[in-house]
């Protein structure tokens, strides 16, 4: 049994599908699927079930399973414990983004750049998704770290979040919309008053859809949308041309103007979008990812009243980086790489919620 043959085991369990976790491995399919049916053979006993559309453990594989991962921990650990002998950080570190987070408000690729500067030893991963699916892989593991939209006021379970954005979220229209019409004047409306309209909106399973479900449902009716965007831009354009109410974080008049859009306040409820830094409750399991977890925060500072909440002032333990953000941790992390940190950048309201 080689530690390998554990590895791409485990990488096929997470993947459900033996190309893909090929993909993930940088190895051709047929080599990862002839080393599991070498250990297969060894432990006399098949682990994995491939008989559906989707590659399953058996039962012996379900109980294996928890071992192997063990086993891979026990050999990382060995590496990072000599590794910190002679000063050497290095791992692999697996980071969620949302869709449209990856702009001047998140300017990720610097942050990125400056940590792997400092630490060329460590290998990252970078994924795009919805806010539902990173959050399920925070919480399995195959994550270490995610920016995310949150759809409730508490963090989702077993994690621990730093608030970065928190802005209402406002109705976008054309300026002939009948919302505008019966009143040239008016500044907001109350949720209610979108119960009958055709919505536009972000996809299921992000944060924003997921605050405007909720909000509507307290409200009592469930939102008619009628499009739906990974892009907040093209939500905008298409409001811009009459096909709906879109419902989007605030804009400024200006921004809006441009789009060819006037914006709402919602009221009663007052629905807002916010975005956070989120990471396991008992914090990322490697050094790397926690060093990487604490340039993070230091970066991408706490907002909005989220920030006592589900923020700073609920961060877990995350080993080296165990206190919220604050002036020092903003030193530590400029110090460690080059002091190429990207400055504080305008707001960009296309991430917020995703």
């Amino acid at each position: 049994m080689e530690l390998r043959q554990l590895q791409y085991f485990v990488t096929v369990v997470e993947e459900a599908n033996f190309t893909r976790a090929a993909a993930r491995l940088h190895l051709a399919q047929p080599g990862v699927s002839a080393q599991i049916r070498q250990l297969e053979r060894e432990l006399g006993q098949p682990l994995l079930d491939r008989s559906g559309r989707s590659v399953t453990v058996t039962e012996v594989g379900a109980a294996v399973l928890a071992h192997a991962r063990a086993a891979l921990a026990a050999a990382d650990g060995i590496r990072q414990t000599v590794d910190q002998f002679s000063g050497l950080l290095r791992g692999r570190v697996r980071i969620g983004l949302l869709s449209g987070a990856a702009s001047n408000r998140f300017d990720m690729a610097s942050l990125l750049a400056d940590f792997h500067d400092a630490h060329p030893q460590v290998e990252i991963s970078l994924t795009e998704d919805t806010s539902e699916r990173m959050l399920g892989e925070l919480q399995h593991g195959a994550l270490d770290i995610a920016v995310i939209g949150l759809k409730d006021e508490e963090p989702p379970p077993g994690t621990s979040c730093q608030i970065v954005v928190d802005e209402p979220l406002v109705a976008a229209v054309a300026p002939d919309d009948a919302l505008l019409t019966a009143d040239a004047e008016r500044t907001g409306i109350p949720l209610t008053a979108l119960r009958d309209r055709a919505l536009i909106s972000l996809p299921r399973g992000t944060g924003l859809r997921g605050v405007l479900e909720r909000a509507c449902a307290e409200a009592g009716f469930r939102p008619r949308i009628a499009f739906e965007a990974a892009a907040p831009h093209v939500l905008a354009r298409l409001a811009a041309r009459g096909l709906g109410v879109a419902v989007v974080p605030a804009l400024p008049a200006d921004e809006a103007a441009a789009a060819g859009l006037r914006t709402l306040e919602i009221t009663a409820p007052r629905p807002r979008g916010r975005v956070a830094l989120a990471w396991r409750a008992a914090g990322p399991s490697g050094p790397a990812a926690r060093a990487l977890l604490e340039r993070l925060r230091a970066a991408l500072p706490a907002v909005g009243s989220g920030g006592g909440a589900a923020g700073a002032g609920q961060a877990a333990d995350t080993g080296d980086a165990r206190q919220a953000a604050g002036p020092e941790d903003a030193q530590q992390a400029a110090g460690a790489g080059n002091a190429r940190q990207p400055a504080a950048t305008a707001p960009n309201h296309q991430a917020v919620g995703a």
